[in-house]
């Protein structure tokens, strides 16, 4: 039997939307949508700069993971593929604004990944905030510095955050993008790794 594929897996934004937006519309007293933001650190733009430590401290009370937006077809999509790649989840959970705090952010994380991904192995989670040393077939995620590597095939995920990034740029690295909407993310993920698998 012919080996699998390799994909490395992001969680944040290409998942789930954790549980991020939610605080901040909690803390500012706000009703934010996804759309409404453009930087991948939510909080650093929406919330004040005179009240990042407080928000820090109000985050650092609650699970991020426990009302997290599971995107369109994620689940469905990543156990179909699973069949066809071996999935390795390569993720962060380093609050950069937060170090010290992180480590809860690691369990709560790991915790949610075994409740929505039951058939992923967690010795195959993958917690970095370094993820250009891994190595596998295909990678899969939402921020282009994570896809500055020599993995074949490179997907950027379609994100609130990454708009601007232009055809000609993922041309140039030799990215291929999943679509222009996170609602349809999934659907065109899937139908790139299915194009060539008999």
């Amino acid at each position: 039997m012919e080996k699998k594929k390799s994909i490395l897996l992001d969680v944040d934004e290409v998942v789930c939307f954790s549980g991020f937006r939610g605080a901040i519309n909690d803390f500012l007293n706000t009703d934010y949508e996804v759309d409404d933001f453009t930087n991948y650190y939510m909080d650093e733009e929406k919330i004040p700069m005179e009240r990042f430590n407080e928000f820090i401290k109000f985050i650092n009370a609650r699970n991020l993971y426990d009302n997290a937006d599971i995107l369109p077809d994620a689940i469905e999509s990543i156990e179909y593929l699973s069949y066809l790649y071996d999935i390795y989840i390569c993720s962060s959970c380093i609050n950069p604004f937060d170090i010290e705090g992180s480590g809860k952010l690691f369990k709560d994380k790991y915790d949610f990944l075994r409740s929505i991904l039951p058939f992923i192995k967690p010795e195959k989670f993958i917690f970095t905030g370094t993820k250009n040393i891994f190595k596998a077939d295909v990678q899969i995620d939402d921020r282009m510095p994570n896809l500055i590597n020599d993995i074949e095939t490179r997907i950027l995920f379609p994100s609130y955050h990454n708009k601007e990034v232009t055809d000609e740029e993922l041309i140039e690295q030799k990215i291929l993008r999943a679509g222009y909407d996170w609602r349809t993310g999934w659907k065109e993920t899937t139908k790139i790794l299915t194009k060539n698998i008999k």
